[in-house]
């Protein structure tokens, strides 16, 4: 078995913040470098989470198509302005940042006071500018996630107050990879994976990339520790209950039976066919003015409309 080694050729910051970093993996065989490098480029864009405001609330603001008096940008400008706002760290539950601004001045990220154990990546990001002495007060709601998630994915119970955003979690901005083959000394083919990573600078392009190979690696061992289980005797054992289950919720009236029958299985309460199922056919007769009549219609329903077969 051959080990992998990986090298850092390139490390370095861009004007806005953005990390890069260029990797070698060598040693791998002939065909290799594919799989290596679509399945690092997969995780790297759609595992590794990160932190992101998730909801705004500003004072006096009910929508998004709001406008603020003194404040150059409508309410639509300033949600993109803060989508751009970059933090570093990891929540386990929302957390809340605030800014009050009451004079006229350029607001940038620097002044959002930050929940603890957050931290500002692109400090002197522009929010907005105000031009007199009103009060401006957001309140910004932090959460952790993975991916990208719209605005009414992230929520389960809508509150009026917040402005629900479009959130990116993803850190990472940009994967490449090109292979090479080259031979050895020993005129042995051997390929080398060139992997290239653009992070919003959150998260260094060595820490993703170590973070991208535990994943795959904790994916892959959990698949090995995994027992086989013959489920033949499960699947056995509840197939019966399989044939019935999908109408055990449905509602008596989908059967259309007639006023008689219809009336009595209500006074009984038998409102379901799972209620229905739970009587047995010399049992459905003993019901008040339920006769052999109503009972062979609703056999002859429930194995038309359903393919039940009461025996």
């Amino acid at each position: 078995m051959v080990n992998l080694s990986i090298k850092c050729l390139k490390s370095e910051k861009t004007e806005a913040g953005v990390l890069h970093g260029q990797f070698l993996i060598n040693n791998l065989r002939p065909g290799q470098g594919v799989t290596v490098g679509n399945l690092l480029r997969r995780v790297l864009l759609g595992d590794i989470g990160g932190t992101s405001i998730t909801a705004v609330r500003i004072a006096g603001v009910t929508h998004e198509f709001s406008t603020i008096e003194g404040v150059r940008e409508d309410v639509l400008e300033l949600l993109l302005n803060l989508k751009g706002i970059v933090v570093k760290g990891k929540v386990t539950e929302p957390q809340f940042g605030r800014l009050k601004i009451q004079e006229p001045t350029v607001i940038t990220a620097n002044i959002i006071e930050l929940p603890s154990g957050l931290e500002l990546v692109n400090p002197n990001h522009y929010i907005a500018t105000t031009s007199n002495s009103n009060i401006l007060e957001i309140e910004l709601k932090f959460e952790s996630g993975i991916g990208y998630h719209l605005a009414s994915q992230i929520f389960h119970e809508k509150s009026e107050d917040f402005l629900q955003m479009d959130t990116i979690f993803m850190p990472i901005q940009k994967v490449d990879f090109k292979i090479e083959s080259l031979y050895d000394s020993y005129n042995q083919l051997s390929e080398f994976l060139n992997i290239d990573i653009w992070t919003n600078g959150s998260i260094s392009p060595e820490e993703s990339i170590y973070k991208a190979s535990k994943l795959i690696v904790d994916l892959f061992s959990s698949i090995v520790k995994n027992e086989f289980v013959d489920e033949t005797n499960v699947k056995n054992k509840t197939f019966s209950s399989q044939l019935v289950d999908p109408y055990t919720n449905v509602a008596i009236e989908e059967l259309q039976l007639s006023v008689r029958a219809y009336n009595c299985l209500k006074r009984a309460q038998i409102n379901t066919i799972g209620d229905l199922l739970k009587y047995s056919p010399e049992k459905l007769q003993e019901l008040k003015n339920f006769g052999r009549k109503s009972a062979d219609e609703v056999f002859v329903t429930l194995k038309n409309k359903l393919g039940i077969i009461l025996k």
